[in-house]
């Protein structure tokens, strides 16, 4: 991708939800809600605090993450449906099941 978010930006693919239920029914287009979930694309540098220290993001390209429904500004960059938002709007990383099981 050729596109490189500034400053506490993320940029984020939503990943589509199934398009059955559990006991076998197919959700039409119309019916279906967009997505929670998505995988981190890309990061900026980070925030700027009062001194000018750069703040490390928590999150990294690859992880999958929760966010808010009406998060981010949709766009289309090489042909694909992104999201860009701010760090802030994302709600958490999903760990895989392997490692919460091991927290545990």
């Amino acid at each position: 991708m050729a596109f490189r978010p500034l400053h506490d930006r993320v940029v984020v693919r939503r990943i589509e939800a199934e398009e059955k239920t559990k006991g076998g029914i197919i959700i039409p287009d119309t019916a279906k809600e967009k997505p929670q979930e998505g995988e981190v694309v890309a990061v900026g540098p980070g925030a700027r605090d009062e001194q000018g220290r750069v703040t490390p993001f928590d999150v990294k390209a690859g992880d999958r993450v929760l966010f808010g429904k009406w998060s981010g500004t949709e766009v289309r960059i090489d042909g694909q449906d992104l999201l860009i938002m701010k760090e802030s709007d994302i709600m958490g990383v999903i760990e895989a099941q392997g490692s919460l099981q091991q927290a545990a």
